[in-house]
């Protein structure tokens, strides 16, 4: 056999230009055919003893020369556009050069969405008849968690890999330059297997083999791939770990590991990975009740719970907890890598050391309410209970911004805001407790808050007015409105009372008139009743003989017959 072997138009990895691949005895190489400007491609190598195992499959792009490699990384090269007649002679070059064996994957094509599901090496595989359907790298997967008790979902898109979208309200965010950097065409993100029935747990011990416990299959399958997976560090790496944080957005228990380059968020049924880049800004918040204080913390990207996203982090401490905690950093690394701003120790409240530690790490600014703030009237607190929609929350009016807090926090900078109108629910009247408040913001939707206590007004409206943000009034126009139209109203009074006593003066003068007309109608009408019974015998008058004659059957309408009849003159004879 020659020195080394070639193999035409081969594709390496994802690489949509083709190439030349040759094997030797040291490795092997390939190199992309060169453009038509006459620029040389890419080349590629790869040393004979970190080659582990090789495997041949059809793909797309004809047969697939997959080298799995040696060590930790596990990683692995992938070949395609190979033709069915090279599969004997790639297997004697691999077997002569390398001494290894080519073994073959056959592929499932029936379709099918129902099979098996294994880990094996550091691959997810689906089969079907024993078949590979497809399978996925567990290095691609971002995160993993129980969707429900018999389905896992896993997600695709890691966050290193996320664009930000401008999403948290804040106009210093690029808002527009990120819009222009968005991923282009499809991405798989997400992918959810239904795995029925139940193992046992902890089989491989040998020790109290009868009282071994059961678990859902789910479950083991998503702690595997969790053991597998990227998805956390080793304890080793991790600066400090907080137990039971009370997290308000998304809603849970979590215990946050907090590493070098990101923190985890692990709760019973759900993880999240969030670099510290992400993080955009801090709120340290007090509660109204003086017990609990929040922190918020903004992301872009924001965390995804399946199609759901959250831009905002809301978590709760007590305000007297206390603990000790002790960081898993040495003097040296705290003075150089975070330049003396953290303490290798710590025996303060935990929210404090909670937000110190993020502070630093994600060299974001903790904003808190200062002393020039905004006073609630009620209670000398710094926010307002107010409704969006028929979600109640409180409203933080800060120096350079206000951030309404709840399961899906509000926040607006100022300078963003083209004006905020005071305004009456629905025009309500001057005797309203409440009044809403409409933000109008320069470059993103509008939004209104509901049901603030009508004594807050002023001082609310004074404190924008500091700030130099536009206010428009809406309750003090309405107010002069209803005032006119009670002024006009007292008028219309006026009028009518005098209109009704000349009214009732009329009706005084009249009585001697109607009864002297009410004495003339009973004459009249004993005269009709004599007039009756004097024509009962005629035979009928010249009027009526005529009508018949004009009309046939019909002689006359309603409105005819309800006008009286003339009466005739009396005559002597």
């Amino acid at each position: 056999m020659a020195a080394h072997v070639t193999f035409d138009t081969i594709y390496h990895g994802l690489d949509t230009t083709p190439g030349k691949l040759r094997l030797q005895e040291g490795g092997l190489g390939w190199k992309a055919t060169a453009s038509q400007d006459g620029s040389s491609g890419a080349t590629f190598t790869l040393e004979a003893d970190k080659m582990a195992t090789f495997q041949w499959m059809r793909v797309a792009r004809g047969y697939q020369l997959r080298i799995q490699l040696k060590g930790s990384e596990s990683r692995r090269e992938t070949f395609d556009g190979f033709h069915r007649d090279d599969l004997d002679r790639l297997s004697d070059v691999l077997n002569k050069y390398f001494s290894k064996r080519l073994d073959q994957v056959e592929v499932s094509s029936r379709g099918w969405n129902w099979g098996k599901t294994e880990i094996e090496d550091n691959d997810v595989r689906f089969l079907v008849r024993g078949k590979l359907a497809f399978e996925l790298p567990v290095k691609h997967i971002a995160n993993t968690n129980i969707a429900s008790k018999t389905e896992v979902g896993m997600e695709f898109i890691n966050p290193e890999q996320q664009q930000p979208v401008a999403n948290t309200g804040s106009a210093a965010n690029g808002g527009a330059a990120s819009k222009a950097k968005k991923q282009k065409g499809d991405q798989l993100v997400e992918m959810r297997f239904h795995i029925p029935g139940t193992v046992e747990k902890g089989s491989d011990n040998d020790d109290d083999d009868d009282e071994e416990e059961e678990e859902t299959a789910a479950n083991a399958f998503n702690e595997a791939i969790k053991a597998k997976a990227d998805i956390g560090q080793v304890a080793g790496d991790g600066i400090i770990v907080f137990k039971e944080v009370l997290v308000l957005t998304p809603r849970g228990r979590f215990d946050i590991d907090m590493y070098p380059g990101f923190l985890r968020l692990r709760g019973k049924t759900y993880d999240y990975k969030v670099l510290y880049s992400s993080i955009t800004r801090l709120f340290l918040l007090p509660r109204p009740d003086d017990v609990h204080v929040s922190f918020v913390v903004g992301l872009d990207p924001p965390i995804r719970q399946g199609q759901t996203r959250y831009p905002y982090l809301v978590m709760q401490f007590v305000r007297e907890e206390e603990m000790d905690a002790e960081l898993n950093l040495d003097d040296e690394t705290i003075q150089e890598k975070y330049e003396g701003k953290l303490k290798r120790r710590y025996e303060e409240p935990t929210f404090k050391i909670v937000t110190t530690l993020f502070r630093v790490l994600s060299g974001q600014r903790l904003v808190a309410p200062g002393e020039d703030s905004f006073e609630s009237s009620a209670n000398g607190s710094p926010c307002l209970k107010c409704n969006v929609k028929a979600t109640d929350g409180l409203l933080y009016p800060l120096d350079k911004q206000l951030i309404w807090v709840s399961k899906q926090p509000v926040h607006i900078r100022y300078d963003d805001i083209h004006q905020v109108v005071f305004s009456r629910v629905g025009g309500a009247v001057a005797s309203s407790k409440t009044f809403d408040l409409r933000v109008i913001q320069r470059s993103g939707p509008e939004h209104t808050f509901q049901s603030l206590s009508r004594e807050e007004h002023d001082a609310l409206s004074k404190h924008f007015s500091a700030r130099k943000v536009r206010v428009k009034n809406e309750m003090a126009e309405a107010a002069e409105a209803m005032a006119a139209v009670a002024a006009l109203s007292d008028d219309d009074d006026e009028d009518m009372d005098d209109a009704s006593d000349s009214g009732l003066k009329k009706r005084v003068k009249k009585p001697t008139k109607a009864s002297n007309a009410m004495d003339d109608d009973d004459d009249d009408e004993s005269s009709e009743d004599e007039d009756f019974e004097a024509e009962s015998s005629d035979d009928g008058s010249p009027s009526e003989a005529s009508s018949d004659d004009d009309s046939g059957a019909e002689t006359g309408s309603d409105d005819m017959a309800d006008e009286p009849k003339k009466k005739k003159k009396k005559t002597s004879k």
